[in-house]
């Protein structure tokens, strides 16, 4: 179902994004850890529950209204989809809830730039278990099984971003010169990346560093190094 306003369908076009397959050749991985990402029924439709619009639903359920944030995982897609990494075929994104769902996130989606148009895209993939394109059969957004290790390439490095984590004074040090490396960034507001199949866990910033910041710091890290301007 979709959101109040009707349904929500995502375009796609060949030019700004190319058609990327799942190979085990350089890659960057990233992974939204603890996205805030569930619906609510209000009256006869169903939201996305978040912070601004629900703040009473959450208080009466005793849940922290703080932790229901999900334009964090939309101010991130945004920048990681926008990024000239992702054009260039060379980005893979994947999305894992507080609810424990993991959603694939095809490199030729384009996300909503409206936060209200996102949450009815969201609502739409949550009840369907995957979003067209509008133009086609193309799955552009989709739920698939669990564990996310299942869904990585052979060889895959894997590592966690938090300020509690090892120091690394320039991102572009943790840049593999010719395999695929995961890097699990934590969609949340409050709290530190918690997952037991990385290797490391990494600071990137002596400063706390939001969601969508993070993205741009890696991907502008991966793009150095591999050449993409």
């Amino acid at each position: 179902m979709a959101a109040r306003g009707g349904p929500t369908s995502v375009k796609h076009t060949d030019e700004d994004a190319p058609k990327v397959k799942r190979r085990k050749d350089k890659r960057l991985i990233v992974l939204l850890e603890g996205a805030s990402l569930e619906t609510v029924r209000v009256g006869k439709s169903y939201e996305l529950l978040n912070c601004d619009q629900h703040k009473n639903i959450l208080i009466k359920n005793k849940r922290d209204p703080g932790e229901m944030r999900p334009d964090i995982t939309h101010q991130s897609l945004l920048m990681l989809l926008d990024s000239p990494l992702n054009r260039a075929g060379l980005l893979q994104v994947y999305i894992h809830t507080q609810r424990n769902v993991l959603i694939e996130v095809n490199p030729q989606t384009r996300i909503p730039r409206t936060f209200p148009r996102f949450c009815g895209l969201m609502v739409q993939l949550l009840h369907k278990l995957s979003v067209r394109a509008a133009d086609g059969p193309l799955k552009l957004l989709k739920v698939i099984k669990n564990p996310i290790t299942d869904h990585l390439p052979a060889g895959c490095m894997r590592v966690a971003t938090s300020f509690q984590g090892e120091s690394v004074p320039c991102v572009r040090d943790l840049v593999p010169s010719d395999k695929p490396m995961m890097i699990v960034i934590g969609a949340f507001a409050h709290g530190s990346v918690n997952v037991d199949y990385t290797e490391r866990c990494v600071s990137i910033s002596q400063y706390p560093l939001s969601a969508a910041l993070t993205c741009a710091k890696v991907c502008t890290a991966f793009e150095e190094v591999w050449g993409v301007v």
